[in-house]
């Protein structure tokens, strides 16, 4: 059955991925990114997150059975918990209510293996509460302190966004109206942004150090793609609320048995 998908971050990386291959499993997709989409927004706004969601509310007809939102980005910037998390969440809840019309609603969002890192709990804190200018405030000063800092926004951005999905899964807004809501957490995918640091054996030494993968090394987009694919397909009625660890086994060795602590 034909299925209308919405992907962000659909121009490149995980996103390009996951639209390509719904669309060769024979499924409609609306691409929304920066450029070379078909609704082009800047999802770092909250005016551009508006556009993004009346230009997909056109694009689709009033009609969506799912949402991939794999954009993302891992600059030491405050600028990444604007696109990491209200990127995601803001236009999620501008499009729950035409998602849920659909028979088999589905959503699937890109966290991270660093959603584990250390991060800043006051970040993770005011972005969960919805406080956006807050949590801008304290991404600057995390950046002014420079990129090893800075740094921070990321896995914070990354952490309060798994958290999220915990948290609103099982809310009447998602769980009620029959909505599976889950996030992946690639381990080090080899995409454009990777790319030059895994070209030489300082840079793979530098990732594998943080992220070790005993489990088939490094991933490609696709394999990522395939199971954004299956979350939010007709045949996921049950899986909800979940960070899906698709990282090599990174998380199984950093981790071992803490996950019931």
């Amino acid at each position: 059955m034909t299925r209308t998908y919405v992907v962000t971050g659909s121009a490149s990386g995980i996103g390009e991925a996951t639209a390509n291959l719904l669309r060769e499993q024979g499924h409609r997709v609306i691409g929304v990114d920066l450029r070379n989409a078909d609704v082009e927004a800047d999802l770092s706004t909250a005016l551009g997150r508006d556009s993004a969601i009346a230009g997909v509310l056109e694009a689709s007809d009033g009609k969506i059975d799912g949402i991939i939102a794999a954009a993302g980005i891992s600059a030491p910037k405050a600028l990444t918990v604007a696109v990491n998390f209200f990127g995601v969440t803001a236009l999620l809840d501008g499009l729950a209510e035409t998602l849920a019309k659909s028979a088999a609603p589905r959503i699937a969002v890109v966290s991270s293996m660093a959603s584990l890192q250390d991060n800043s709990p006051e970040l993770v804190d005011a972005l969960l509460a919805g406080d956006e200018s807050r949590a801008l405030e304290i991404g600057a000063a995390l950046e002014a302190e420079g990129p090893r800092v800075g740094y921070l926004n990321y896995p914070s951005s990354k952490r309060a966004l798994s958290r999220w999905v915990r948290r609103e899964s099982i809310a009447p807004r998602y769980a009620g109206a029959g909505i599976p809501v889950n996030a992946v957490a690639p381990g080090t995918v080899v995409t454009n942004m990777t790319r030059d640091l895994l070209a030489t054996e300082e840079g793979r030494a530098l990732a594998d150090g943080s992220v070790p993968m005993p489990l088939n090394g490094h991933s490609d987009a696709i394999v990522i793609a395939e199971l954004l694919a299956w979350l939010t397909s007709e045949q996921n009625t049950h899986v909800t609320g979940q960070t899906i660890y698709i990282d090599g086994g990174a998380d199984a060795t950093l981790r071992g048995d803490n996950i019931w602590a």
